[in-house]
């Protein structure tokens, strides 16, 4: 029979408090690869945790900026270049009329990489999170309040991750498998 890996810790909080204060000390302990779980949004635990801001507002802009050149290069190309008619004396590149669908290019660029941009940091998707076959940590969603940390963490040390975890005051401390 195989012996199963490790996938990390488990500490298990009563209170958001508890999981806010022992996720200061968790970013200050340098640990890289680690989350926490909430049933409900804990006001500045993002700060508590470290966490920076998102690149996502980067690729949406990005790419909307791109949806909008590509559509307004597209229309004067198939207006001045490829079908050059001049309608009721208008210039061959009306930009006015070639608003509306740079919008919408712009729009539908935008859209799409902020959905695939998630997807991509979120590192999505993910078909199963060993996390899942902890039957306390079935309460994180109830009223419970959760850090986990990955063995795959430079600083990782099965023991010495257990013994800290505990000074930080959790209720339960337990050792996810893969």
């Amino acid at each position: 029979m195989t012996e199963k890996r490790v996938y990390g810790v488990l500490a298990e909080f009563n209170t958001a408090s508890g999981v806010f204060h022992a996720c200061e000390k968790v970013r200050d302990a340098k640990y890289e690869r680690w989350d926490s779980h909430t049933p409900f949004p804990v006001h500045g635990l993002e700060g508590a945790m470290g966490l920076t801001r998102s690149r996502l507002p980067l690729f949406v802009f990005a790419m909307g900026l791109t949806g909008a050149i590509a559509a307004m290069t597209l229309q004067w190309w198939v207006s001045v270049e490829a079908y050059p008619i001049i309608i009721a004396a208008k210039p061959y590149f009306s930009w006015q009329a070639f608003i509306p669908i740079t919008f919408e290019t712009m729009v539908l660029f935008s859209a799409g990489s902020a959905v695939l941009g998630m997807l991509f940091l979120n590192r999505l998707p993910q078909w199963h999170n060993p996390l899942l076959t902890s039957e306390r940590f079935k309460r994180a969603s109830d009223d419970r309040f959760f850090i986990s940390i990955n063995a795959n963490d430079p600083k990782f040390d099965r023991e010495k991750t257990i013994e800290f975890l505990r000074s930080l005051g959790a209720s339960h401390v337990e050792v996810v498998e893969e």
